[in-house]
């Protein structure tokens, strides 16, 4: 049986295109710019890439990136949008609980909930995690954003994103938040590219700052740094609140203990 993100994204990737959460690409990658120095030498993964709005922006940019994502209807799209740009940009079907490079990027992405934190479990949400790091070179970056688990316990996630949505967009209902597991049920309907809505019932997991620094350490990032993030405006300024519904991570891999030294 298919799980909600895997129905989520069959035939909604123009659709997908067109929602508000996915506006904000350019500012997004000016961050990822500074943050990476402009080091144009550096290999990006972009994981949980989707339709590839950020691998085709740095790719235009001058930067070399692999996508990949899970769902073949999203790579297609991915895949047009490159040949439209002149892009020239790998990517491949992965899922991201079972990333198989090893220390081969400088710089991997994973904006917008690629992947984590949408998994069933919070194992397969950490194997996304792993995975990740793992596939950074020592001193590499991980840049990702995730679901603020401070701002449900202040305000109505329905509400929220009821407010977010414009007309043709995405919606959202009977959303319930478990403060047992921090996750929030609710269900999504969308209209895909043929004009066909869907009601699925979904799941994702909301974290709070300590749990995702506790597990970036645990998987050998040295310095971790949590930020609000604002839809197409990413900056380091942006102290977390309980106001931001996700938060913007900033983790470095330590190098090996001898060449710390």
């Amino acid at each position: 049986m298919k799980q909600w993100y895997e129905s989520l994204f069959e035939n909604y990737a123009r659709k997908y295109d067109s929602e508000c959460f996915t506006q904000g690409t350019a500012g997004e990658c000016d961050f990822i710019e500074e943050e990476c120095g402009r080091d144009k030498s550096l290999r990006i993964l972009d994981i949980g890439c989707g339709t590839g709005r950020h691998a085709v922006e740095l790719t235009k940019r001058g930067y070399k990136v692999i996508g990949v994502d899970l769902s073949e209807s999203q790579l297609e799209r991915a895949r047009e949008k490159a040949r439209e740009a002149g892009a020239m940009i790998d990517f491949r079907r992965h899922d991201a609980r079972s990333l198989p490079f090893e220390a081969e990027f400088g710089l991997a992405i994973m904006l917008c909930e690629g992947g984590f934190p949408l998994m069933e479990t919070d194992e397969m949400n950490f194997e996304i995690l792993k995975g990740a790091v793992r596939a950074l070179k020592p001193g590499g970056k991980l840049i990702f954003t995730t679901l603020n688990g401070l701002f449900p316990l202040h305000h109505s996630v329905e509400k929220f994103c009821a407010q977010a949505a414009g007309e043709g967009s995405a919606s959202y209902r009977s959303n319930t938040f478990d403060l047992m597991t921090f996750r929030d049920n609710n269900t999504t309907v969308i209209e895909d590219d043929s004009g066909n809505k869907k009601e699925l019932a979904c799941n994702e997991r909301y974290y709070v700052p300590s749990e995702i620094t506790w597990l970036l350490k645990t998987l050998g990032c040295g310095t971790i740094d949590i930020f609000g993030a604002k839809l197409g405006a990413y900056s380091r300024n942006d102290t977390l609140t309980t106001e931001d519904f996700e938060m913007l991570v900033v983790a470095r891999k330590q190098p090996p203990l001898s060449d710390a030294r």
